[in-house]
């Protein structure tokens, strides 16, 4: 594994922790409006905030894929079309 597939796979738990956490939280603040409709009030706009923290997750994990795409594109950027038809179909054969 190089450095950057460590730094990745780091990121990917940090990611995955942090969105855990937020919706644990989440869960609370909605079980606290649902037991008064006035404490919306007091806290919805720390719900609020949990959802823009879940968004921004969304954000970093699609920012991640795309440069792993690219990267796992750049592995294969020197086989021509049939090299990649033939590697494609010789995984499509060997599921079955």
């Amino acid at each position: 594994m190089d450095k950057v597939d460590k730094y990745i796979n780091k990121v990917i738990v940090n990611i995955e922790e942090d969105r855990e956490v937020t919706k644990e939280l989440l869960q609370d603040v909605m079980g606290y409006i649902g037991k008064d409709a006035s404490n919306h009030a007091s806290v919805g706009h720390v719900a609020a905030k949990y959802v823009e923290s879940l968004q921004r997750s969304n954000e970093q994990l699609v920012k991640l894929v795309t440069l792993m795409a690219k990267k796992h594109d750049n592995l294969y950027a020197d086989l021509d079309d049939s090299e990649k038809h033939s590697i494609y179909e010789k995984l499509s054969n060997d599921g079955e």
